[in-house]
């Protein structure tokens, strides 16, 4: 995964919140197709006489899978946060130059 803040500065400030969302979309993306592959796997369980079994094994299959993307959507919230307490400040910095040149 590309770390947004560590292009953010070679990128106008604008564009971060778009790589974000791009990478978020990914994400989400990548989960549906687990979750989708998940549904497939739980109901080709029904057809098995070991229904449960295999429906456990489904699921140790599925958390498997998510947690690279849970980790991944985890430090993308992480990356937004510090962009925006970055851009937060930038404007508090603004706010209190455009107060101390004001009589």
């Amino acid at each position: 995964m590309i770390s947004v803040l560590s292009v953010a500065h070679a990128q106008a400030p604008d564009s971060v919140p778009d790589a974000i969302a791009k990478e978020r979309a990914a994400l989400s993306v990548r989960r549906d197709t687990v979750l989708a592959e998940f549904e497939t796997r739980s109901q080709e369980c029904w057809q098995k006489f070991a229904v449960n079994n295999c429906i456990d094994k489904a699921r140790r299959v599925r958390r498997t899978e998510i947690e690279p993307i849970r980790q991944a959507e985890l430090a993308l919230n992480e990356q937004e946060r510090q962009w925006r307490t970055q851009q937060r400040n930038e404007r508090l910095q603004q706010k209190q130059g455009e107060g101390a040149v004001k009589p």
